[in-house]
């Protein structure tokens, strides 16, 4: 008895320090859309830094925002522009680049800075509204008229720039392979059909996975983790 008392309460306390380091790695700063959204409408002119590459920027970016990061040569020139004591807003293909000027900006005296949980994934991928340099490729029609054409679809939405989005297509391939002409694979990357991304309104964070099973989604991955074993299991 005295045994399986001591268990739990060591059971109880490995919890609790775990869920204290989890609060402590926690970046307050990395906000939903929703709450980046908000805030960026509260401002008249609000400062939104696109921390991504400037050939990213350039194929597309939230509207009204200015573009640099750690690494650009005209970092102390874009930091001397902004002003200290109102928000910065910042966002980046996830939430690397983002994360580290937000850090660094709030060291150095802003007074506000945040991070969009997701990035640019998740403000496209939810109709919020954009700039972009050409036409998507690929339509809402011509999409809708894929699934509907199709008994089972897997559709694989990401960005030639995102790291993980780049382990997705070898995984691709073996499924491919494997379920034939029994899958209809789909490959959307953001900088050819931003619209498309932008109407389905579903997309978080890049990558993202859908199934699609006569019109209906039956299945959603977000990330790559365990991405093959979890088709299959829903495949099957």
């Amino acid at each position: 008895m005295k045994n399986s008392k001591l268990k739990n309460s060591l059971t109880a306390l490995v919890l609790l320090f775990t869920l204290i380091g989890f609060s402590q790695d926690k970046n307050p700063n990395v906000v939903p859309l929703e709450v980046f959204y908000t805030k960026i409408k509260s401002q008249k002119k609000p400062q939104i830094i696109d921390a991504r590459g400037a050939d990213e920027f350039a194929l597309n970016h939230i509207n009204g925002a200015v573009n640099f990061n750690l690494q650009s040569e005209n970092y102390a020139k874009h930091i001397a522009s902004l002003d200290k004591s109102k928000p910065v807003f910042i966002y980046s293909i996830g939430a690397g680049r983002s994360v580290a000027l937000e850090k660094e900006l709030l060291k150095n005296g802003f007074k506000e800075a945040y991070s969009l949980e997701g990035g640019i994934a998740n403000w496209i991928g939810n109709g919020k509204p954009f700039y972009a340099n050409s036409k998507s490729k690929l339509s809402l029609t011509e999409y809708n008229k894929i699934i509907a054409d199709n008994n089972t679809v897997l559709v694989d939405i990401g960005s030639k720039y995102c790291a993980p989005c780049k382990k997705v297509k070898p995984i691709l391939e073996t499924i491919r392979a494997q379920y034939g002409s029994n899958l209809k694979i789909v490959e959307i990357e953001l900088e050819d059909s931003p619209q498309v991304i932008a109407d389905l309104k579903t997309i978080n964070v890049f990558p993202t996975l859908l199934l699609y099973k006569k019109g209906k989604i039956i299945f959603k991955k977000e990330g790559i983790s365990d991405l093959k074993n979890d088709l299959d299991v829903a495949l099957n």
